[in-house]
């Protein structure tokens, strides 16, 4: 027997033997400092019943609206209750949906929306403002009044038959190329990595999970998923903030977290501050991805605040999870600073993934969990996938264990605050500027963001301009996390015999003294 492995596996579990257990926790309206939100009204807590009705009261309002299965869904929202119903409902009811990255220009999520060919945008109230051009077929800003339409139908949705091979999202990332790429994850995709990432991280329906990580980002790493199916209740993070996320932590003895190095570095600062004994010590385990953390910062996590450190490795195009590296038994007898040292590799395979370094030390993985492509873009699927093996333009190296080390990033990539960056859209941005005659976007290190987006910029003799003059032109193009935090004006960049930038010895003064080239 053959049964199709599909997201709405997870709700329908959830439904069934978890139906009265309180299953999403929202934002509240009011913060614990009396300050209101500008999110949509709070959803409250509700049980997985309630839950599973809305998913389905989404999938027949999308019914009523006329978009059907296949279609595109796109939303742009900070993280709420309703991203998670419209993630659960609109996979389960056959859409493909389009998480955007809130963080985003307008008219970066416009072309998204438009490449996507997305029929439906839902928005952040937060967002109204500054995404009001947008235009699409139908548009709806989250809220009481779009409730009644998306999530208060009575009907009956139609029935889809899903297929565990089709698309059930697109998630766009940048990469080598000034436009970002969506990455279309199956429903088979996205169901081994839920049930992969459950299994190595040891999830029960005894955890409590916090939604730290923006859910955009691969789709909450597929926690949404893993945490339904286990009868996990999640309570939603709207923003990130070191001393909220301790305050839920205490609130709703959360269990189990993610997040990139900054916001560990958060945490970790917010626990300075924090009366009395941290929340969860002993208890909390904490998921670390988006970019190496140092070392230093692993021990932290165990020695300041009594939780366990875990680090994951993978990409969007893996949705996300091919590598983990969790504390063994064998590293129970060893120092902090000695099991930090350990935990500093990217990981080993998690079951089902086969990883490797090639003779160029590029880390390239073979697994369940590698996108099906990028949509409407063949050329560049077939440059990611080759003789049966993703390449993740990130070196490394893998010792006899298997356990990887990522040392350096083969793509112009820069990974600020876990966020990916590409340096041509950066360049091309600067390169617009009518006084800029040459320019290079690099990534340099950085204490609490891991790299920040540094541009060494060559100016044209007759023309001038200030480094604030060339940040203000990045700001009104470019989302803020991209805009570069330095920018160093020079008489020239160093070049290869054929004109093409050397951006290793661009690089190497910033990262002197390192041993590895990402941080």
């Amino acid at each position: 027997m053959r049964v199709p492995l599909t997201v709405r596996d997870f709700l329908d579990r959830a439904e069934q033997v978890y139906g009265d257990r309180i299953g999403l926790v929202d934002e509240p309206d009011v913060a614990a400092d009396g300050s209101t939100t500008a999110q949509a009204p709070s959803w409250g807590a509700i049980t997985y019943r309630e839950l599973a009705r809305r998913a389905r009261a989404f999938q027949a309002g999308l019914d009523a609206l006329g978009v059907a299965p296949g279609e595109r869904v796109a939303i742009v929202s900070h993280n709420s209750a309703r991203w998670i119903a419209v993630l659960l409902g609109a996979c389960a009811g056959g859409r493909i949906l389009v998480p955007i990255n809130f963080r985003l220009h307008a008219h970066e999520v416009e072309y998204i929306v438009g490449h996507s060919g997305a029929q439906v945008l839902l928005i952040d109230p937060e967002l109204d403002g500054t995404l009001s051009q947008l235009r699409v077929r139908h548009r709806f800003v989250l809220g009481a009044a779009s409730d009644a339409v998306l999530f208060g139908s009575d009907a009956t949705p139609r029935t889809v038959e899903l297929d565990e091979d089709a698309t059930a999202t697109i998630n766009y990332t940048s990469g080598t190329t000034a436009r970002p790429k969506g990455v279309q994850l199956t429903h088979r995709n996205l169901w081994i990595n839920a049930t992969t990432f459950g299994w190595h991280v040891g999830m029960s329906d005894r955890d409590r999970f916090l939604h730290v990580v923006p859910t955009f980002h691969c789709n909450g790493w597929g926690m949404p998923f893993a945490s339904a199916a286990m009868g996990v209740t999640q309570v939603v993070l709207r923003k990130v903030a070191g001393d909220e996320i301790l305050r839920r932590v205490q609130q709703h003895g959360i269990t189990l977290l993610g997040g990139a190095p900054a916001v560990v570095h958060a945490v970790l600062d917010a626990a300075k501050r924090w009366p009395g004994a941290v929340p969860g010590h002993g208890r909390t385990r904490m998921l670390i991805a988006g970019a190496p953390p140092p070392t230093s910062t692993l021990q932290r996590v165990e020695t300041e605040l009594g939780w366990e450190p875990i680090q994951l490795y993978g990409l969007t195009e893996t949705s996300p999870l091919i590598t983990m590296n969790r504390r063994r038994e064998e590293y129970d007898a060893l120092t902090p600073a000695e099991r930090a040292a350990r935990l500093a590799r990217a990981g080993a395979p998690v079951v089902g993934s086969r990883v490797r370094v090639d003779d160029h030390g590029e880390v390239l993985a073979r697994a369940n969990v590698v996108m099906a492509g990028y949509w409407n873009d063949p050329d560049a699927t077939a440059a990611a996938i080759r003789d049966g093996w993703f390449h993740t333009g990130d070196g490394g190296s893998q010792d006899e264990q298997g356990y990887v080390t990522i040392s350096d990033r083969k793509k112009d990539v820069i990974i600020s605050g876990g966020e990916n960056v590409s340096s041509i859209e950066v360049e091309d941005c600067l390169a617009a500027h009518p006084a800029v005659a040459e320019v290079a976007v690099i990534g340099v290190p950085d204490e609490k963001w891991g790299e920040t987006v540094k541009a060494l910029v060559v100016l044209r003799p007759e023309l001038g301009a200030t480094e604030a003059e060339l940040l203000a032109h990045c700001r009104a193009q470019l989302a803020h996390y991209k805009c570069p935090s330095s920018i160093e004006l020079r008489t020239e960049l160093a070049r290869t015999a054929t004109g093409k930038l050397q951006k290793f010895l661009l690089r190497a003064p910033y990262w002197q003294g390192r041993t590895r080239q990402v941080n």
